[in-house]
């Protein structure tokens, strides 16, 4: 399957490693399909690439790896959605908005992307929880 992509031209994918998001993403719920897609340079950091529309892409990383004290649960709602029987079938990514240095980057730790990887359905879960914001300074509470 060929795709337009934001960051890395037009390029081939298997379609067998799409992430399919049911309700979309906020703000973009008539995009369902995406896929990751690596950044050359960085293992932390990859795309994640609306299969659709080539402007749609936003920059993703493990939050466990960029702030010591993230915790939180998984509604109901997201673990039916997605049909969570355990927690090793998870995947936790968060969007990144980046910063000229990249030291002044952040990270949306109020909207993770929720992952099952046996199934390839995502979610991106609003948490309201007041510990963390949308715009979580990588150059505090991280590694």
């Amino acid at each position: 399957m060929r795709i337009e992509t934001k960051f890395h031209a037009t390029i081939d994918i298997d379609p067998t490693e799409k992430w399919y998001f049911p309700k979309g993403i906020p703000g973009f719920e008539n995009e369902t399909d995406f896929v990751l897609l690596p950044i050359e340079g960085s293992d932390a950091l990859q795309v994640l690439q609306s299969t659709k529309q080539q402007e749609v892409a936003f920059i993703v990383a493990n939050p466990y790896t960029l702030v010591t004290d993230y915790t939180f649960e998984i509604d109901s709602s997201t673990i039916d959605l997605l049909e969570i029987n355990q927690p090793e079938d998870i995947m936790v990514l968060g969007i990144l908005s980046m910063k000229q240095p990249y030291h002044k980057s952040t990270i949306n730790l109020q909207a993770p992307l929720i992952f099952q990887v046996l199934n390839k359905k995502a979610k991106q879960m609003i948490l309201n929880d007041p510990r963390f914001t949308v715009r979580h300074p990588l150059d505090k509470g991280g590694n």
